[in-house]
């Protein structure tokens, strides 16, 4: 315990001494803080047509918890971007890739599973109607929603969309009903991750917008694992779209997991997260090179990065991975 406190309180001053070196250096730096990775052309080299091209690496304007802690400097041997990384065999158990696996980091909408384990557990009703109140608006990230104050939907159709398209005020709904509210379905989340032996693991409410929801790759392969025995989570979390009335209109709403879609990917259960604290994050189990895996990648620096990184895990699991041994990277310090 001790050394947890120390490792959060390190984390929390390297945010105070970033922070204020950003304020010192914004005006002589502005330009350098694009939101996206570029490639651009460098100058002239030696002969007036030679040009050479400078891979730019994604740096947001905000840092990850990953990035104040330095984890995404340690390297792997496939050159990852995001920084915590677990492939495990689920049958086996082996770990066949592994970066930074322990560090504690935010885990925005992976939240959900446990928030669809948790009702899951408590077997309500999913004919249910639950409504839309002031009560499940964002008011800590502001962000948006489409189901509108008053929207009625069952239970099983909010936690399909908390699921699929990672809308929150449906998570946050679902954690509202729950017998004794929200503060007694925290508790029960946090007893479910105990219970799991997800020691590194807490949660302060359904959504993932808080970034003090809060997990490692190890934890998370866990509840990946739990919530795949699931067969309604398995279903609701990878279906492609759905349609949903809301009143008079039909919403369609997607999965926020490109790779659903993607006929080169058989996946059993997905599910992504972003908030800025967390950066890209995806958990998946999924058919790979005849394995049945369990993968965790957290914090991952650009929009599409979290996809790369896992087409790169499949592709060396695809070809060099039947014959090479494990391949672990470096851990957090």
């Amino acid at each position: 315990m001790l050394g947890k406190q120390k490792f959060l309180t390190g984390a929390w001053v390297a945010i105070v001494a970033l922070v204020m070196a950003a304020l010192v250096a914004l005006p002589a730096h502005a330009a350098s803080t694009k939101r996206k990775a570029a490639t651009v052309k460098a100058g002239k080299a030696s002969s007036p047509s030679a040009k050479r091209l400078v891979r730019v690496r994604y740096v947001p304007a905000t840092p990850s918890f990953g990035q104040i802690m330095g984890l995404h400097a340690i390297g792997d041997p496939l050159d990852l971007r995001s920084a915590a990384v677990l492939v495990v065999d689920q049958e086996t158990n082996e770990v066949l890739l592994s970066k930074n696996p322990d560090a504690v980091l935010p885990i925005a909408s992976i939240t959900k599973l446990m928030t669809a384990l948790v009702v899951a557990d408590a077997q309500q009703s999913l004919d249910e109607i639950l409504t839309i109140t002031a009560e499940d608006v964002d008011t800590e990230k502001g962000s948006r929603s489409r189901l509108q104050l008053g929207t009625q939907l069952t239970r099983g159709e909010m936690m399909h969309l908390a699921l699929m398209a990672s809308e929150n005020r449906a998570a946050n709904a679902l954690g509202r009903h729950y017998p004794g509210g929200s503060s007694a379905f925290v508790e029960a989340m946090n007893a479910k991750a105990r219970s799991l032996g997800m020691l590194s693991t807490r949660y302060v409410e359904p959504t993932g917008l808080s970034s003090r929801n809060q997990s490692n790759a190890t934890d998370l392969a866990a509840l990946v694992r739990e919530a795949g025995k699931n067969d309604m989570i398995r279903r609701l979390s990878t279906t492609l779209e759905a349609e949903v009335a809301v009143g008079a209109r039909a919403l369609q709403f997607r999965n926020t997991n490109s790779l659903v879609r993607n006929s080169d990917w058989d996946i059993g259960l997905q599910k992504t997260g972003y908030i800025t604290e967390a950066g890209r994050c995806v958990v998946m189990q999924a058919h790979v090179a005849g394995r049945k895996l369990i993968m965790v990648l957290l914090d991952s620096a650009g929009k599409l990065s979290r996809v790369g990184d896992a087409e790169r895990i499949r592709r060396w699991l695809s070809t060099e991975a039947a014959t090479a041994p494990s391949v672990v990277a470096a851990p957090a310090s």
